[in-house]
């Protein structure tokens, strides 16, 4: 989202978020127009909002500026642990993004993985599971109405894309656009999060279930979207200097708090949340004629916005 919220007058956002209104799709009571997704957030209660969680968000800066990408390690524990470790020892520091395909992917890490000269881990695993889903019990999965391709069923945990499957009882964190991975080689357990990448493109969801998520961009997509792209096989850079240097990647719990950046994520548990997705899912906005009547999962954005008079955020 850009900017700060205006807030409704007194009686819209009495009216719009009165519990009788909270649970009726895109809070209309029947007596004037459906409210819009704009007008649904600039009438949300702060406690429709949520704070990032400084231990599980990297900062990424590059020369254009910084991403922001927060950790699911509801859905990866063992993975964030190592890009924890990573970050928290500056093992990505003045490496590079060595690949961007058009369409679907760009992907940082150490050029030179795999040969003699690559950087050491450190304190990180070498080694680490598959973990291309976790257990649907315990996730506080709030279920979108519409029916997926993907998966049985789709919807949101904390903030997150996710697909589900009641029968075996298993959860996964979907491929949508910002969706951040794991890369790995053949074996399903050859991935450490030493390489990642973050999706560019049409959400490829066919990845489900075969490679470790992580987590997904919060802010700054477009510094990584808008990235030339590679001449290579795959989207690779075939030259040193097409690659795309990395500052640094700092969690943000290693930053004094007032070095972080003061950003909020919507709740994806609120009746808020649901006015939001009924906004998307039948658009009442008049430039729309004919409302859709259905979603995809990958296609309703999480808006973030700075949190209200936050503290002024310093770059070190």
């Amino acid at each position: 989202m850009r900017g700060t919220f205006l807030t409704l007058a007194a009686t819209v956002c009495a009216a719009a978020l009165s519990p009788t209104l909270s649970a009726a799709p895109g809070l209309d009571n029947g007596s004037r127009k459906p409210l819009t997704t704009q007008q649904i957030l600039d009438a949300a209660p702060a406690s429709a909002w949520r704070e990032l969680d400084p231990a599980n968000t990297l900062y990424m800066d590059l020369a254009g500026g910084r991403v922001v990408i927060e950790l699911a390690p509801q859905f990866a524990p063992q993975h964030v642990a190592n890009i924890r470790t990573l970050a928290h020892e500056h093992w990505f520091d003045g490496l590079s993004i060595n690949r961007s395909q058009d369409n679907f992917v760009v992907q940082w890490g150490d050029p030179n993985a795999g040969e003699k000269n690559a950087r050491p881990l450190g304190a990180a695993k070498g080694h680490l599971p598959a973990e291309f889903s976790s257990a649907l019990a315990g996730l506080a999965f709030h279920r979108l109405p519409d029916s997926d391709g993907y998966a049985p069923q789709v919807g949101f945990v904390d903030g997150f894309p996710t697909g589900a499957n009641p029968q075996t009882g298993r959860a996964w964190l979907a491929h949508c656009y910002g969706t951040v991975g794991a890369g790995r080689d053949m074996a399903p357990d050859s991935s450490t999060g030493a390489e990642l990448y973050v999706v560019t493109g049409q959400a490829p969801r066919q990845l489900d279930l075969n490679i470790t998520t992580v987590g997904r961009v919060v802010q700054g997509m477009e510094l990584l979207s808008t990235i030339p792209r590679g001449t290579g096989p795959l989207g690779f850079f075939e030259k040193p200097e097409q690659r795309v240097s990395i500052k640094d990647i700092i969690l943000a719990a290693d930053l004094p708090p007032a070095q972080r950046l003061p950003l909020q994520v919507l709740r994806t548990d609120t009746p808020v949340w649901d006015a939001l997705v009924e906004s998307r899912r039948n658009r009442r906005d008049d430039w729309y004629v004919h409302p859709a009547g259905h979603v995809d999962l990958c296609n309703v954005p999480i808006p973030v916005r700075p949190a209200p008079q936050g503290p002024a955020a310093t770059h070190p």
